[in-house]
């Protein structure tokens, strides 16, 4: 834990430990689409601002469009074998129809010799109404025939018509695939490329044209400067002085004297996970939102945060080695320089931490201090 403080100025300050780095407020990941080993042939350089609808990332379609000509040969088939069908149902109407005339015209036929039996033979009589008989049972089972004849040509009209849906639907899909096979960034920000770890390579390397990439794996983001937020850790004992909305400065290594306001956004429910080596004081993890940017933060700035646990305005502070107190149950006092050397003064303290301690009476603005005891003879009685 660290402070700082001044004469005349707002006092206190307590560091919340070291951080992990400067990352967006608002990230957007961007992975490769469906199927594996997606063969990358053009993206954005690292660093590079953009806005939404900018391309950002394109894969190798050769295949896919190889497939997109198949689809699209498919439903040209399904399209013709759909033509091809309601030509045929309309000939099978039109003949089951013409069956139809030809069984009543046979009935008919047959009825009208039925009525000469009278000047026929007993045989041509007994003929006749026989012919007659068929041709009856021939004209109702034509006519029953039309239910199922329609039945069975409307599942063919359906199943046919299906087929050229699912063809369409397939090509409409594989069509907005391939548009996906270019990536566009969804918000505006600052393209961070991701790394891999590369065979045989000691190091993460970030990732280039000519890599494949696999389902779900993460390849760039795109960050909004306008939030950025710094993640941060901070000892388990003190962490329980950590509140949400606390107001904190904010350094970053590489620009030594950038100071930003910020403010504490979250602070963890668990500890960190340790990494390879055994951690015996462990961490808990405080994300900082900057309530003010510079345009030379960028994400992955490693830096430090002090929290303001509590403020005194114009407080009169010293520093904290000058405050002696000979038992708990004695008050603090101070060594003061005047004219015949250092002289013991009571004081009041206020808020303090361990490098600053604020006074509240007993001293005055100008007074010099003793940071440890004056040796005999140089004064200090009380």
């Amino acid at each position: 834990m660290g402070g700082r403080g001044g004469g005349g100025g707002g006092f206190g300050g307590v560091s919340v430990g070291r951080v992990g780095g400067v990352s967006g407020g608002m990230g957007m990941g961007r992975g490769g689409q469906e199927g594996p080993g997606l063969t990358i042939v053009s993206m954005v350089a690292p660093g590079t601002m953009v806005k939404p609808g900018d391309p950002l990332v394109s894969f190798d379609v050769e295949e896919m469009r190889t497939r997109l000509e198949d689809f699209r040969t498919t439903v040209r088939q399904n399209q013709a074998n759909m033509a091809t069908l309601e030509a045929s149902i309309e000939v099978a109407r039109r003949s089951h129809n013409q069956g139809i005339k030809d069984a009543r015209a046979d009935l008919d036929t047959a009825l009208l010799n039925v009525q000469t039996a009278p000047v026929r033979s007993a045989i041509d009589a007994e003929n006749f109404r026989l012919q007659a008989e068929e041709a009856e049972a021939t004209y109702q089972q034509v006519l029953k025939e039309v239910p199922l004849m329609e039945a069975s040509l409307k599942a063919q009209y359906r199943a046919q018509q299906l087929a050229l849906q699912e063809s369409m639907a397939e090509l409409k899909r594989m069509e907005a695939n391939v548009e996906k096979m270019t990536l566009r960034a969804p918000i505006a920000g600052l393209v961070v490329i991701q790394t891999i770890q590369r065979r045989g390579a000691t190091q993460a390397e970030q990732i280039k044209v000519g890599d494949q990439v696999g389902i779900g794996q993460p390849i760039m983001q795109i960050v909004d400067l306008s939030s950025m937020v710094l993640n941060a850790t901070v000892n388990q004992v003190d962490a329980q002085m950590i509140r949400v909305g606390q107001k904190a400065e904010v350094r970053i290594d590489t620009f030594p004297g950038l100071v930003l306001p910020a403010e504490v956004a979250a602070v963890g429910a668990i500890t960190r996970q340790s990494g390879l080596r055994m951690e015996y004081v462990k961490e808990i993890p405080v994300t900082l939102r900057l309530l003010k940017s510079d345009p030379r933060v960028i994400p992955d700035l490693s830096g430090s945060a002090d929290v303001v646990l509590e403020s005194v305005p114009k407080a009169l502070v010293v520093p904290r080695e000058a405050v002696f107190q000979d038992g708990s149950d004695q008050k603090p006092y101070v060594y003061v320089r005047g004219p015949d050397g250092w002289t013991v003064r009571e004081v009041e303290l206020g808020p303090s931490n361990f490098i600053w301690a604020s006074i509240r009476s007993g001293l005055q603005p100008g007074d010099v201090v003793a940071r440890q005891r004056p040796r005999a003879g140089t004064g200090g009685s009380k």
